[in-house]
């Protein structure tokens, strides 16, 4: 089950975009390299175009992500696909960005040129204060760029509940991205039901808590120290919960353990990392999740968990029942 998918990469309606978009799909900030060591150019290509010939179709990336690297990356690989991809890309967190209409045009216009495409699918505001939701004059700006044909879609990538109930409220987002894995279950009962009355597509990042849901890690492992999971472990840098999902790495590690024996029945020749895919594929209201990649074979076994079955209703109720008992109490940062 670790290699190629057995079939397609099913596809899902994407909020109110009118996409029908991969729910597995490409998150791409490893491709930015702004932490770790710089992938090259050639292996994100390849992870990239393995992703896509395995039925992925919905690539996530940011302008920010290595001052624009990983969008050019992006761009390169589309102009050599003939299929349709959904882009979406994220603006909001570069040096110098306002939320003024001058500064949104002009970051809409460098992610056209480093894309290389006339049209944006997909732009969200990249986590921006609470502040900026609120006052909304961001909104009625997107809506102006949307107008001009810049963007034909926005949305909001969010760090807490409520300013994706805000965002659904109060704006015309199409989609919301938030952070939605094993770690972090609230959402399932605080924003799913709003998001699906009102057709918001949900995209679910950080699905594997950095790695730690993949079963790789003991908990003595030290990450090199330009790695955000060294520098950003207690969210010294930004949001703690953009790094293990806000828990301790240790604790991390021995609730992947418990995961792992939680789901040892549930597809036995699947991986520890594509059952928790699976497991965030299993709530209808997530239109996709955006795992990251950073070889081909990695990009493969991510689409071959949209072929899993569901888990079943015993292996949920004990996931429930471990998260609401333990995970819950550990979990930092905004949420």
């Amino acid at each position: 089950m670790t290699g190629s998918a057995s079939r397609p990469v099913r596809l899902r309606r994407l909020g109110t975009t009118g996409f029908d978009v991969s729910e597995i799909g490409f998150g791409t900030w490893q491709l930015g390299a702004d932490w770790g060591d710089p992938l090259p150019e050639d292996t994100c290509r390849d992870a990239l175009h393995a992703g896509l010939d395995a039925g992925i179709n919905f690539v996530d990336t940011a302008d920010i992500y290595g001052s624009g690297r990983s969008e050019r990356i992006v761009g390169s690989v589309l102009r050599e696909r003939r299929e349709p991809v959904v882009v979406a890309t994220k603006m909001g967190r570069g040096p110098g960005w306002e939320p003024a209409l001058s500064a949104i045009r002009a970051a809409a216009r460098g992610s056209l040129e480093r894309l290389g495409v006339e049209v944006l699918d997909l732009v969200q505001l990249h986590c921006v204060p609470s502040g900026v939701l609120r006052d909304g004059a961001v909104f009625e700006h997107l809506e102006t760029i949307r107008r001009e044909g810049l963007i034909r879609h926005y949305g909001a990538s969010v760090e807490s509940i409520e300013d994706a109930l805000f965002c659904i409220r109060h704006s015309g987002c199409a989609t919301l991205q938030v952070i939605f894995n094993l770690f972090r279950q609230r959402l399932i009962d605080e924003l799913f039901q709003g998001a699906a009355v009102n057709h918001v597509g949900i995209i679910a990042r950080v699905p594997l808590a950095s790695g730690v849901l993949s079963g790789k890690f003991s908990a003595g492992h030290r990450f090199q120290d330009n790695d955000h999971r060294a520098y950003n472990a207690d969210g010294d840098c930004f949001n703690v919960g953009e790094t293990f999902a806000g828990v301790p790495f240790p604790a991390a590690v021995e609730f992947a353990s418990q995961i792992r024996e939680i789901l040892a029945a549930e597809s036995p020749d699947a991986s520890l990392a594509q059952k928790a895919l699976r497991w965030i594929l299993d709530f209808d209201s997530v239109s996709t999740v955006i795992p990251g990649a950073t070889s081909a074979r990695q990009a493969r076994e991510n689409a071959a968990a949209s072929s899993l079955p569901r888990l079943g209703e015993g292996a949920h109720a004990a996931l429930t029942k471990l998260y609401r008992q333990s995970i819950a109490p550990a979990v930092r940062g905004v949420y």
